[in-house]
């Protein structure tokens, strides 16, 4: 699979194709962006570049336009997920406050040219008893799917784009997952695996634990995605593509989503190409270990991690551990400050998965703490902003 979707050699077929049934045209389809003010540029051919191909080799620094406008409009997608949140009911769980069919116009988000097609919950760990919290079979609305069904945002994108957003931590059991920094093995897919994949176990039971009245959120994403595969794929329709992106604790289940997604059409029969499946994360935390890393690349997964060098949350949980750690040997010795023997004894050996866009707070806001250091509109204004180069760190 990996090989379908990477590459300089892959071509992609064209946009210019029949269109699926429920597909509308609207006159004004892309959204208007606070943070990114200027109409949205045309990407057409150019989107398996932007989607991560090629890593999004020589995109970065300086940060290309396009995908500068493109990761601005990923991440309004997570603020309506958050937006749509309502957790008054209990500080244990929360529900969606809109109704699908009209979610990203009352979040917030009126003209995407996308139309919401499933909510997504999550069960998180029982809260204590003085939290009120609810069974732990209670799940909670943690974000939605929405397919890009407007034909002039199609032919915009170049492809029909799934978007899977997630937003971050607002319940008191997802806190008490967050704070499960050990590390959980995973089902290997064969026995040629050297190393054993993990992931951050709060991360994956999060991921993984069926509600009462929906099943797990892996379930849900993947029965999703298969339909949304079977209805919009195939000959004769524009190339798919499916991003997944989140903030937080939403970017650490958009990893795992992409890993879900990717290892699942590596392990079917089938033998059409799959959709290009590429997560985008902000400011989001480690997720598993470097087999977890390197089986999530050999499936095809693309991941783009927006990182602001002064948030704390990218630099937790465990030590970074990686096989290939490159650069200088002051940043090598400064990323294991203990020895690698010891780290993976004690369980915290982690690894930064895929491509990072690495932008820093202090070079625009010199005043901001620890805590808005993390917040999503903060590292949007910084996207938005790094068209100078002096705001992008290497």
């Amino acid at each position: 699979m990996a090989a379908s979707i990477s590459g300089s050699c892959t071509c992609y077929p064209s946009v210019g194709v029949a269109l699926a049934r429920g597909t509308r045209r609207s006159r004004t389809t892309a959204i208007r962006s606070s943070f990114a003010p200027c109409s949205p540029p045309r990407i057409g051919s150019k989107w398996p570049e932007l989607q991560g191909a090629r890593d999004w080799d020589g995109l970065l620094s300086p940060l290309d336009v396009a995908l500068r406008g493109e990761l601005v409009r990923y991440g309004e997608f997570v603020r309506a997920a958050y937006a749509s949140f309502d957790g008054r009911a209990a500080p244990s769980y929360g529900s969606c406050m809109f109704p699908s069919r009209s979610l990203l116009r009352r979040a917030g988000l009126p003209e995407t040219g996308y139309q919401v097609t499933r909510l997504l919950h999550a069960a998180s760990t029982s809260a204590p008893a003085w939290l009120m919290s609810l069974p732990c079979s209670s799940s909670s609305y943690i974000g939605y799917v929405a397919v890009c069904d407007d034909v002039d945002e199609i032919e915009r994108l170049g492809r029909r784009d799934v978007v899977v957003a997630f937003r971050g931590t607002a319940t008191c059991g997802e806190w008490l997952d967050n704070f499960k920094s050990s590390l959980t093995r995973l089902r290997p897919l064969s026995g040629e695996d050297e190393e054993d994949p993990m992931v951050e176990a709060g991360f994956w039971r999060l991921f993984t634990a069926p509600g009462e009245a929906h099943g797990s959120l892996q379930q849900q994403v993947r029965d999703e995605v298969r339909r949304i595969i079977h209805e919009y794929g195939g000959k004769g329709m524009p190339p798919l593509s499916i991003t997944i992106t989140g903030h937080s604790l939403g970017a650490a289940l958009a990893v795992l989503s992409a890993y879900e997604i990717t290892t699942a059409a590596a392990r079917s029969n089938d033998d059409a190409a799959p959709p290009m499946v590429t997560a985008v994360s902000f400011g989001g935390p480690r997720v598993g270990n470097e087999a977890f890393r390197r089986r999530l690349e050999e499936s095809g997964g693309k991941v783009l991690r927006v990182v602001n060098s002064d948030d704390i949350v990218t630099k937790v949980p465990g030590f970074r551990v990686d096989d290939d750690c490159s650069g200088e040997p002051a940043k090598r010795n400064k990323a294991r400050v203990l020895p690698r023997w010891l780290v993976q004894k004690m369980g915290w050996a982690y690894s930064d998965v895929g491509s990072e866009l690495r932008l820093s707070s202090q070079d625009s806001a010199p005043n901001v703490n620890v805590v808005a250091s993390h917040d999503l509109d903060l590292y949007l204004k910084l996207v938005a902003a790094s068209a100078c180069e002096d705001y992008i760190r290497q």
